[in-house]
């Protein structure tokens, strides 16, 4: 490569303004955690899919490796160049636009960079839902939640990102576009080459648009906090809420008592609905049914676990700002880690079934090796995803915490993950943090799979280097 040619080839593609070089870069080359500080050759931002081949044309023609990114919330490190220097950073954030919505077909087809709040208005404008919602809404975007098939607050009921999603646009690791922005659900010409793209972090093609699934606007939504004195109380509360509401039931997260703490300490403003109990259920239902008949029905199920014991306390939103203010307990909880300190994260999968056991011994295991060790856990127990968090014991310090215990701490929890038939990684992906524990977890033969596919696709292996794979 010649920085001389390569450079000038590519602000004749996107702009001048859009070929980034110089100045604080900082935005794009370092990740959402501060764990990962990149150095980019360049930034460049497309404004059409176009542009975007033009610009993978370009980096195969000169050897040029690129990372694709979106809204730089990811956090596993697989959005931010590498620190030589020679990478393309493709920002898809110019790539903003609605390009149609079909109410008829309920189908809306969004350009990569549009940010998922933006999908979610467009959405209820026309009196229709897009159900995927998680913390970074605000600033995440379409084309990363695909890239890692996101996951959020609704699986319950509406399935992960991929599940969401219809079509895709995508360009290829050889500068092709491929147009599958279908709004069909059923097409089976072939293989699934949506699936394949989707959950693959940028390192076989670059996702541009997408179609999406969207769902009639519930007619009522109702949320609680429960307060369960254990995980198989809590898990006796989901059993009992799936049989009550079925598929009303749209939320389920469990959050234990330290993680409410960390909340209370560093946001002191934002409310308690309940009294510290070792674990906080938020449930919510959503339903097509008038607001009242739901809400008998939902504070009909509280009744029953009260009586069951099942639950020792609850608190039914009154209003939507009471509803709002109970998720924002819920969405403050990472950025309380981070008041906190540097933390040693993990996103795991399990059957719910085994949910208990596992956190009865993992988090003994964890207080025996490492004694007053602080573990933060929380996440979406209706669908087995627990963020299990390891904060550095009081008057540690938490970056040589990091630095020093985290491949021990690692190897306890996983370990636990891998006896119980679990995933080390349920919707935040692999990217670099976990790419060496995918070696050692991942069965051979879905190694040699993947490697496979990604030699396939990806030849001179310039997307996304070094991330899963």
């Amino acid at each position: 490569m010649t920085r001389s040619t390569f450079l000038p080839s590519l602000r004749a593609i996107v702009g001048v303004a859009n070929v980034l070089t110089q100045g604080d870069l900082s935005g794009w080359e370092v990740d959402w955690r501060k764990r990962w500080h990149g150095k980019a050759l360049a930034v460049v931002r497309p404004g059409s899919t176009a542009e975007v081949a033009a610009v993978v044309q370009a980096c195969v023609a000169h050897g040029v490796s690129l990372v694709p990114q979106g809204g730089n919330t990811g956090l596993v490190g697989g959005g931010v160049p590498d620190a030589s220097g020679t990478q393309v950073l493709l920002s898809m954030q110019r790539m903003n636009r609605v390009r149609a919505l079909d109410a008829a077909n309920l189908t809306i087809t969004v350009e990569a960079g549009c940010v998922l709040q933006a999908v979610q208005d467009a959405s209820a404008a026309r009196g229709l839902h897009f159900p995927l919602s998680l913390a970074a809404e605000g600033s995440c975007t379409i084309g990363g939640n695909l890239a890692t098939n996101a996951g959020g607050t609704q699986v319950l009921r509406f399935g992960n990102a991929r599940d969401l999603c219809l079509g895709l646009e995508v360009v290829t690791a050889g500068g092709e576009v491929w147009q599958g922005l279908s709004g069909l659900r059923k097409d089976n010409t072939g293989y699934d080459l949506r699936g394949l793209f989707i959950g693959s972090e940028g390192t076989l093609g670059v996702i541009t648009a997408a179609t999406l699934k969207l769902y009639p606007q519930p007619a009522a939504t109702t949320t609680a906090m429960a307060a369960c004195a254990s995980l198989q109380d809590a898990l006796a509360l989901l059993a009992l809420a799936q049989a009550r509401l079925g598929a009303g039931l749209t939320g389920f997260e469990v959050m234990n008592r330290f993680s409410i703490e960390l909340v209370a300490h560093h946001f002191p403003t934002l409310p308690r609905p309940l009294p510290e109990v070792e674990w906080t259920v938020l449930l919510e239902q959503s339903d097509t049914e008038g607001e009242a008949r739901a809400r008998q029905r939902f504070e009909s199920l509280l009744e029953a676990a009260l009586a069951s014991g099942t639950i020792s306390d609850a608190a039914v939103a009154e209003s939507l700002a009471q509803s709002h203010g109970m998720w924002h307990v819920r969405e403050s909880i990472p950025l309380a880690q981070a008041e906190e300190g540097l933390n040693i994260k993990h996103d795991i999968a399990l059957p719910v079934s085994a949910i208990p056991a596992y956190v009865e011994r993992t988090d003994a295991a964890l207080q025996a090796r490492f004694p007053g060790v602080r573990l933060v856990n929380f996440g979406h127990l209706g669908d087995g995803n627990l963020h299990y968090n390891v904060q550095a014991p009081l008057g540690t310090d938490p970056a040589a915490f990091l630095r020093e215990q985290e491949a021990a701490v690692n190897a306890i929890v996983y370990d636990a993950v891998q006896a119980c038939g679990g995933s080390i990684s349920a919707e935040h992906g692999v990217g670099q943090l976990k790419r060496e524990e995918l070696r050692h977890r991942k069965s051979p033969v879905a190694l040699a799979l993947m490697r496979a596919i990604k030699t396939a696709l990806d030849p001179q292996g310039l997307m996304n280097p070094g991330r899963v794979v």
